[in-house]
C-alpha cells in the first residue's frame, strides 16, 4: 500500500482542507437516506429556516447539534434521514420584497397580486441558494434529495386538507373579534407574535358629563383616541356610587353621542374611579363586555392606523398625533382634568416593531381547547414527547393549559390562500380543497394563513402526508428528536405536536432537545442595534467550519444559553492543529502499515495497554453521553484523551519503541497507533467533520468515508485495569519529578540524581517494569529504586500514593524554603484530613451513602493520613 502521510501537509489550514469535501460527500450521496430494510430508520426535520436573508450563530448551534446526532446515529447503523427545508415565512419575507421594491420607488400595489407573487418566487430561490451555500460550509449531512418548502405542492396539499378537516369538524370558525392588529404590515398577529414592552405613558382622567345634566361621571384610559369608538360606561352592579346612575345616559365629549351607563361583574370596583369607560371595537375585554350588553361596535381607526370617518375632525390623523390633538382639545373643554404618568405594557409586532392595535376584524380562528385537550392528555401516556431538559415541559404545558383561539388568517399576499370562496350574489361561504366549479360565480378569500400553520404539519406534511401509504410517511414517520430553541416552544413545538396528535394519531418526535440563545460575551442578546452579531460565514473563513461547530456544541449544557467567545473558537482551533500535528506525527511512522497488517498479538508495553483502556473508557463515556445529549461533557472527555492522553503522553512514550531497534515493538506501536487514531477520529467526527475524514482518509482503513464507518464499540479485552494503575503511578512521578525541576530551575536537559523509595515489595516491582520510561522522562543520571531508602539531608521530595521520589539538589535548594514548602504540603494534606473525616464522623452521610461511595472516602482518608506522616517526618529531619 501507498503510504499516505505525505499527503498531509505540515501545517493545519482548515481552509484548504474543508475546501471541496463537502461536495464529495454528497456526490458519494453519504447523507441520503437509503431506505434499507435491514436497517433501523432515524429521522430529524431540519427546523427549516425562512428564506430572508442570512442564517445566523444560532441557526449554526441548532444545526450543528443535529448534524453531531444523525453522523453518531449513521455511524451506529441506522438509516438516517436527515431532512432539510425552508420556511415562506409570510410577513418576514413579503416585508422585504416590499422593502426592494419600495427602493424602486414601486409598491405591491403597483405591481398586483400575480406579479408580486411571481417576485417573491425569485427572491425565495436566490435566498434558499444562499442557505444551500451557508449549510454546506458548516458540513451538514442533509439529505438534498428530499428538500422540501413549505409552499411547494406538496405542502399545500396537506396544509388544505388539514384547514378543510378542521373546518369541517367545527374546530375552524369565521367571526368578527378584536385581534392583534399590526398598521405598519397591515396584518392580524397571533397573541405569541406579539412582544410586550414596558412603556413610559399615561393615565388621562376624563369627567363624561350626565345626559340630564345632573353631574359628571370619572373616567380614565391609557388610550385616550379610542374614546371616539365608546359606546358605553360600565360600573360595577355592587357599587354603591353608582347604583342610582345604571340606565342613565352620558354624554360623549367631542362626539356628542348618547352612550348608557351598564352594570357589568367585569369592572373592578377598587380600580381608579369604579368607572371604565368601553369600546367594543378597539379592546378584547369591552368587546366581551360589548357582546354580553347589546352594545354596538363603532371602529375608528384605518387597518394603516390612521383615524377613520368615525373619528370626524380626526379623519385621516395618525393615530398617536390624534393623541395629542384629542388631548389637546379634551384639556381646553375641561373634560381632561388630570395626566398621570404611567409605565405600563405596550404589545408590539414581532416583525415590524410597531405598536400593536386591539382591533375589530373579522378573521379565521382554530378552536384551540378540544386540540390541546389531546394534546395535554398525550404526555401522561408512556409515548408523550420526552423534552430535554424535562423542566420545559411545565413551560409547554403551561401554555396549552391556558390556551387560547388561535387567529390564523394574515392580511398578505404571499402565503397559503385561505380554501373558502364567497358567493357573489348570496355572500354563501364555500370551503374546500378544490375551488367551485362555477368559479365565475365565486370569489376566494383574499388572505392567507399565518406561517406557523404550514410549519405545524413539517414532521409529517415532509414526508408525503396526506398520503398515508407515502413510502417516507410510513419508514421515517414519527421523527426522532426535534432540536430547537426554547424561544419557540410555542411558536412552533406545541402546534406541531397538535397537528400531528389530530391528523397522524402519534406524536411527531420522540424527544424535543432545546438549547438556549447565543448570547455575546457579556451576556447580552445579539441584536443588529447592539451590533454585537457574529457571522458564522466570517468566523468558518477565519478559523474554519470544525472549531466553530466544536465551540458550539460543547461550549454548554442542554437549555442553557451559550456565550459566545472568540477567544475559545481560537483554543478550539488549537485543539484541531493539536489532532492534526499529533495525528501527522503518528502516519509518518507507520511506515506504510496497511489496514490488513494492523496486529495486536505482540508484547503491549504499559504505556499500550494503558491507552487502549482509557480509549475503552471514552469510547463508553462518549456514547453513554451523546444519547443524553450532553455534548458539553463529551466536548470534555473527548478533549482530556485527545489533548492529554493520546498526544501528551502516549505519542511521547511511543517514540521510544518506534525510534528503537525492536522490529516487533515497532509493529505493535505502530498497530496502536492506527488502532486509536482511527477510533478516535470515529468519535470526534460528528463534531469535527471535516479534519476527521480528512485524518481516516490517510489512515489504513477498510471504507469509503469515515461518514459511513462504524462507530467505535468497546473492546472489553483492551482492558486492563492494572496496567491503567502503573500508568498513573508512572505518570505522577514523571509530573512530580518535573514539578520539582521547574521549582529549582533545573532543565529536563540537566542530569540529576534520583531516588525513589517505595511503600512496598509490590509497588517497587512495578516501577522497576517501567525503569526506561522513568529514564526517558525524568533524566536521571543516577536512579535508585528501593523500599529502603536512606534520604540526604539536602534533597527535594514529593509524596505520591505508594512512593516517595528524592532528588538530592545539594547547592541548588534553600533548606529553609523546602521546610516551607513541605509545611505547606502538609497543611494541604491536613485539609484533606479534616475534610474526608468529618464526612466520616457525620452520621448523616453513613447513614444515606451507598457502600462504595463510603469505601471510597475511606481509601482518600487512608491516602491523605500516609502522605501526610511522610512530609511530617521529612519536616522533622530536616529540621533536626
Amino acid at each position: 500500500m501507498e503510504t499516505k502521510e505525505l499527503t498531509m501537509p505540515t501545517k493545519y489550514d482548515p481552509q484548504s482542507i474543508e475546501k471541496g469535501r463537502y461536495d464529495w460527500w454528497l456526490n458519494g450521496k453519504f447523507f441520503e437516506a437509503k431506505d434499507d430494510e435491514g436497517k433501523q430508520p432515524y429521522t430529524i426535520v431540519i427546523p427549516p429556516p425562512n428564506v430572508t436573508g442570512k442564517l445566523h450563530l444560532g441557526h449554526a448551534w441548532d444545526t450543528t447539534l443535529q448534524d453531531i446526532i444523525t453522523r453518531m446515529k449513521r455511524m451506529q447503523g441506522y438509516d438516517v434521514l436527515w431532512l432539510p427545508g425552508m420556511d415562506h415565512a409570510g410577513i418576514a419575507t413579503q416585508a422585504k420584497v416590499e422593502e426592494k421594491l419600495r427602493a424602486e420607488g414601486k409598491s405591491r400595489y403597483d405591481l398586483g397580486r400575480e406579479k408580486f407573487v411571481e417576485e417573491t418566487w425569485k427572491w425565495k430561490e436566490e435566498y434558499a441558494s444562499h442557505i444551500r451555500q451557508q449549510w454546506s460550509k458548516l458540513g451538514l449531512g442533509l439529505d438534498y434529495s428530499r428538500e422540501r418548502f413549505t409552499l411547494d405542492e406538496g405542502l399545500s396539499k396537506a396544509v388544505r386538507e388539514v384547514f378543510v378537516t378542521l373546518y369541517k369538524k367545527g374546530l375552524i370558525y369565521r367571526g368578527e373579534y378584536i385581534i392583534n392588529w399590526d398598521p405598519s404590515t397591515k396584518t392580524a398577529l397571533s397573541d405569541i407574535e406579539v412582544i410586550y414592552k414596558d412603556v413610559q405613558g399615561a393615565f388621562y382622567h376624563m369627567n363624561y358629563p350626565l345626559t340630564d345634566g345632573s353631574g359628571h361621571i370619572e373616567v380614565a384610559t391609557t388610550r385616550p383616541e379610542t374614546m371616539l369608538g365608546d359606546t358605553a360606561v360600565a360600573v360595577h352592579p355592587e357599587d354603591d356610587r353608582y347604583k342610582h346612575l345604571i340606565g342613565k345616559t352620558v354624554k360623549l365629549p367631542i362626539v356628542g353621542r348618547e352612550i348608557p351607563i351598564v352594570a357589568d361583574d367585569y369592572v373592578d370596583m377598587e380600580f381608579g374611579s369604579g368607572a371604565v369607560k368601553i369600546t367594543p371595537a378597539h379592546d378584547p375585554n369591552d368587546f366581551e363586555l360589548g357582546n354580553r350588553h347589546n352594545l354596538e361596535r363603532v371602529l375608528v381607526m384605518n387597518e394603516d392606523g390612521t383615524m377613520n370617518a368615525n373619528a370626524g375632525k380626526y379623519q385621516g390623523l395618525d393615530r398617536f398625533e390624534c393623541r395629542k390633538q384629542i388631548v389637546k382639545d379634551l384639556q381646553e373643554q375641561g373634560v381632561l382634568f388630570k395626566i398621570e404618568d404611567h409605565l405600563h405594557s405596550v404589545g408590539h409586532s414581532e416583525r415590524s416593531g410597531a405598536v400593536v392595535e386591539p382591533y375589530l376584524s373579522t378573521q379565521w380562528f382554530v378552536k384551540m381547547q378540544p386540540l390541546a385537550d389531546e394534546a395535554i392528555a398525550l404526555q401522561a401516556k408512556e409515548n408523550k414527547v420526552h423534552f430535554v431538559p424535562d423542566r420545559f415541559e411545565k413551560t409547554y404545558l403551561h401554555w396549552m393549559e391556558n390556551i387560547r383561539d388561535w387567529c390564523i388568517s394574515r392580511q398578505l399576499w404571499w402565503g397559503h390562500r385561505i380554501p373558502a370562496w364567497y358567493h357573489k350574489e348570496t355572500g354563501e361561504v364555500y370551503v374546500g380543497q378544490e375551488a367551485p366549479t362555477d368559479i365565475e360565480n365565486w370569489e376566494q378569500d383574499k388572505d392567507v394563513l399565518d406561517t406557523w400553520f404550514s410549519s405545524a404539519l413539517w414532521p409529517f406534511s415532509t414526508m408525503g402526508w396526506p398520503d398515508k401509504e407515502a413510502a417516507d410517511f410510513k419508514r421515517y414517520f414519527p421523527t426522532d428528536v426535534l432540536v430547537t430553541g426554547y424561544d419557540i416552544i410555542f411558536f412552533w413545538v406545541s402546534r406541531m405536536i397538535f397537528q400531528s396528535i389530530e391528523f397522524t394519531g402519534e406524536r411527531p418526535f420522540k424527544d424535543v432537545l432545546i438549547h438556549g440563545l447565543v448570547r455575546d460575551e457579556q451576556g447580552r442578546k445579539m441584536s443588529k442595534s447592539l451590533g454585537n452579531g457574529v457571522d458564522p460565514m466570517e468566523v468558518i473563513d477565519k478559523y474554519g467550519a470544525d472549531a466553530l461547530r466544536y465551540f458550539l456544541s460543547t461550549g454548554s449544557s442542554p437549555g442553557q444559553d451559550l456565550r459566545y467567545s472568540t477567544e475559545k473558537v481560537e483554543a478550539t482551533w488549537n485543539f484541531a492543529n493539536k489532532i492534526w500535528n499529533a495525528s501527522r506525527f503518528a502516519l509518518m511512522n507507520m511506515d506504510g502499515l496497511t489496514y490488513e497488517e494492523i496486529d495486536f498479538s505482540g508484547e503491549k508495553s504499559v504505556a499500550d495497554k494503558w491507552i487502549l483502556t482509557r480509549l475503552n473508557e471514552t469510547i463508553e463515556h462518549v456514547t453513554k453521553l451523546s444519547e443524553r445529549y450532553e455534548f458539553g461533557e463529551v466536548g470534555r472527555a473527548l478533549y482530556n484523551f485527545i489533548w492529554d492522553d493520546f498526544c501528551d503522553w502516549y505519542i511521547e512514550m511511543a517514540k521510544l519503541p518506534l525510534y528503537g531497534e525492536d522490529e516487533a515493538a515497532k509493529k505493535t506501536t505502530r498497530s496502536i497507533l492506527a488502532y486509536v487514531l482511527d477510533n478516535t477520529m470515529r468519535l470526534l467526527h460528528p463534531f469535527m467533520p471535516f479534519i476527521t475524514e480528512e485524518i481516516w482518509q490517510n489512515l489504513p482503513h477498510a471504507g469509503e468515508s469515515i461518514t459511513t464507518a462504524a462507530w467505535p464499540v468497546v473492546k472489553p479485552e483492551f482492558t486492563d485495569e492494572e496496567a491503567a494503575q502503573e500508568m498513573k503511578l508512572l505518570v505522577e512521578m514523571i509530573r512530580s519529578v518535573r514539578n520539582i525541576r521547574a521549582e529549582v530551575n533545573t532543565p529536563l536537559s540537566k542530569k540529576i540524581k534520583m531516588l525513589v523509595k517505595a511503600k512496598d515489595e509490590k509497588v517497587l516491582k512495578s516501577v522497576e517494569k517501567n525503569r526506561s520510561y522513568i529514564e526517558r522522562f525524568c533524566n536521571p543520571e543516577e536512579l535508585q529504586m528501593s523500599t529502603d531508602i536512606v534520604i540526604p539531608d539536602k534533597a527535594m521530595t514529593a509524596v505520591i500514593t505508594g512512593l516517595e521520589i528524592i532528588l538530592p539538589l545539594e547547592g541548588l535548594i534553600n533548606i529553609d524554603e523546602e521546610i516551607a514548602r513541605l509545611e505547606k504540603e502538609w497543611d494541604k494534606l491536613n485539609k484533606e484530613v479534616e475534610r474526608v473525616q468529618k464526612k466520616l464522623s457525620n452520621e448523616g452521610f453513613m447513614k444515606k451513602a451507598p457502600e462504595n461511595v463510603v469505601a471510597e472516602e475511606r481509601a482518600k482518608e487512608k491516602d491523605y493520613l500516609e502522605k501526610r506522616g511522610i512530609v511530617e517526618a521529612r519536616i522533622k529531619e530536616l529540621k533536626g
